[in-house]
């Protein structure tokens, strides 16, 4: 089966004690739309809403969120326009964006270094479920393109791909590794091994 994915959506997950309130995000996504010409134009604030999506920017591209769904805080990138190449390619500028946001956050003078993510877990999303149903034969389609990317993330280190098993939700996967990675780490291999 041959699959054209577009729409990738990528999660990584807030480190173990990162007690930053949703609002400051407002503040730090406010300055980000402040700070450039138009790249970023709105954002949505869903702090009210327990386990739902956060505080969400919003880009011509993609929005990114610090999303809190599942009760699981974590940066939501969520692209939104086509992109070309092969899925491979697709997947690995979807998670390279979504690295370099969580790095940005990190380092953004606001939060004062408070906010972290870990880099041995990331949620892939397709969303697309129309050309990307959530089954076995888009799994079996995407694996071999999953499984590269994961090698390049982790090198020599283990890890697992586990399908959200629901046919009703979206195409996802979640990718975890057997030892901890920082944000920095996993982009750097990316950089390294891709370019």
């Amino acid at each position: 089966m041959t699959m054209e994915v577009q729409r990738v959506n990528v999660k990584f997950f807030a480190a173990a004690g990162c007690g930053v309130a949703l609002d400051s995000f407002v503040r730090v996504f406010n300055s980000w739309i402040q700070g450039t010409d138009g790249e970023y134009y709105d954002l949505a604030d869903y702090g009210h809403v327990p386990a739902g999506p956060g505080v969400v920017l919003v880009a011509d591209e993609a929005n990114i969120s610090i999303d809190n769904n599942g009760d699981r805080l974590g940066l939501l990138y969520s692209r939104k326009r086509p992109l070309d190449g092969t899925n491979r390619e697709k997947l690995v500028a979807s998670v390279a964006a979504a690295l370099d946001y969580c790095r940005r956050i990190e380092e953004e003078p606001a939060l004062d270094g408070r906010m972290r993510f870990r880099g041995d877990e990331a949620l892939i999303i397709v969303n697309d479920r129309l050309f990307a149903p959530n089954n076995e034969e888009t799994f079996s389609a995407l694996k071999p393109e999953i499984e590269a990317l994961a090698k390049t993330l982790y090198g020599g280190t283990s890890f697992t791909i586990e399908r959200e098993q629901e046919p009703r939700k979206r195409f996802a996967v979640h990718i975890k590794a057997s030892a901890p990675f920082s944000i920095k780490t996993l982009l750097e291999s990316l950089r390294k091994n891709v370019n």
